[in-house]
């Protein structure tokens, strides 16, 4: 049910006499559950909407052109987030730290999310009906965490006895012409070697999966009573890259990718920018330096600015942002970049990556270097979606005060990169 709170004068809705007020409860008698329901219906020309007011309910015919709207707002979405029921042996979330904010151990699994925000979800909590709403809602594409399609490992892994459904689920979404984009985590010695072939053979068998990234587990240092899980190397991380080209090559297109990770593990050269088609699989860390070199290729020109800065980043991407720091100062005439690459105590030296670099390791690594500098840069990447804080909850305006120096957001991609360090703010 949809809350009318309400009616755009110029809408379809304000025409069938709907105010504010009533109640959406169907379209085409199906239950009104959330906003995905009212979207969907937006964009069809003819059905059949059911309206309750003071407890009666009319049911209303709809006919309107494909670009006409009902004009609507409601209550609320009804999108509240449905949560994870699994406990699976590499969740990120069960590694944090404690005394974080609240909403950062909250496990999302809602393939609402997936289809609004690209959300990977791995299918075990739906409900009864819910497949067929998917696909009579077309919600596509879907995101969907895989990790194995061996049903019995697939139900270890997450510690779910619903787990071992996936082929079915896939199998249904990809007949009904649902787009999929697809991950598996990679746990050494667990869904590799063999078990990885046989995954990728099954996903490849399904023509509506268009991309499947592969993925190392992050392991933090707060692993106490948690499964016990290795850490991967430059030899293993080279094999997964040569397993998956290999793969790839004998199917006859590029269906799996390496996440960039693997690459920096392996000392091994990024692939070229039309391997990764359209980077569906860039918010899963798959191609982002490719592309962060192509964008940076495409803005670079000369100039000049005077100016001496201190670049943080993560210790995986330190010979990266090197490079890049030098030829940004072969463009820029007068800019003087020192990278420092920051050591994550917060979660733990094995995680490595600069999006979870925090405010207290940058402030302690940045007064150890002694380094001097103008301002101090931080990705834009390492702030939550607010720009102001970093995952331990310091904030920007704490690292300067810290620090006696202003910080610089540094925006995202190669274009971002150039643009943020070379001119004047």
């Amino acid at each position: 049910m949809l809350k009318v709170t309400n009616v755009d004068k110029n809408g379809v809705g304000y025409e069938l006499g709907i105010e504010p007020g009533d109640e959406i409860v169907s379209f085409d008698g199906y239950e009104a559950e959330d906003l995905l329901d009212y979207l969907y219906y937006e964009g069809q020309e003819s059905f059949v909407v059911g309206v309750k007011r003071d407890g009666k309910i009319t049911e209303c015919e709809v006919e309107k052109y494909d670009d006409e709207t009902l004009g609507l707002d409601f209550e609320s979405d009804n999108l509240d987030i449905r949560l994870c029921h699994n406990n699976c042996i590499f969740c990120f979330v069960a590694q944090l730290p404690a005394n974080m904010r609240p909403t950062l151990y909250v496990k999302d699994d809602d393939y609402r999310q997936s289809f609004l925000c690209g959300n990977y979800v791995t299918l075990t909590n739906l409900k009864k009906g819910d497949i067929d709403r998917i696909i009579r809602l077309n919600l596509s594409p879907l995101y969907i965490s895989v990790h194995t399609t061996n049903g019995e490992l697939r139900k270890k892994m997450l510690s779910n006895r619903f787990a071992d459904k996936i082929n079915d689920q896939l199998e249904r979404l990809n007949a009904a012409g649902i787009t999929m984009h697809t991950q598996i985590v990679l746990v050494k010695g667990v869904n590799d070697g063999k078990e990885l072939e046989k995954t990728m053979e099954d996903i490849a068998k399904l023509k509506n999966v268009k991309t499947l990234a592969v993925v190392p587990c992050g392991i933090t240092g707060h692993r106490e009573n948690l499964t016990k899980i290795e850490n991967v190397d430059e030899k293993y991380s080279a094999n997964i890259i040569n397993t998956i080209n290999s793969f790839n090559k004998k199917i006859g297109r590029t269906l799996v990718f390496a996440a960039d990770d693997f690459y920096v593990r392996a000392h091994m050269p990024y692939e070229n920018y039309e391997y990764y088609g359209d980077f569906e699989q860039i918010e899963n860390g798959v191609g982002m330096m490719t592309k962060f070199i192509h964008d940076f290729e495409e803005v670079a020109r000369k100039t000049t600015y005077r100016r001496t800065f201190l670049l943080i980043t993560g210790v995986a991407a330190e010979s990266f942002i090197r490079e890049f720091a030098k030829k940004t100062m072969k463009y820029c005439e007068g800019l003087r970049l020192t990278v420092l690459a920051v050591k994550n105590e917060f979660f733990g030296e094995s995680i490595t990556c600069a999006g979870l670099v925090v405010g207290r390791d940058i402030i302690k690594a940045v007064k150890e270097s002694g380094v001097e500098f103008d301002e101090l840069c931080v990705p834009k990447i390492m702030l939550r979606d607010e720009g102001d804080a970093f995952l331990d909850d310091t904030t920007v305006s704490e690292v300067e005060e810290a620090l006696g120096k202003k910080v610089r957001i540094i925006e995202e991609g190669g274009d971002g990169f150039f643009t943020s360090l070379t001119q004047k703010r």
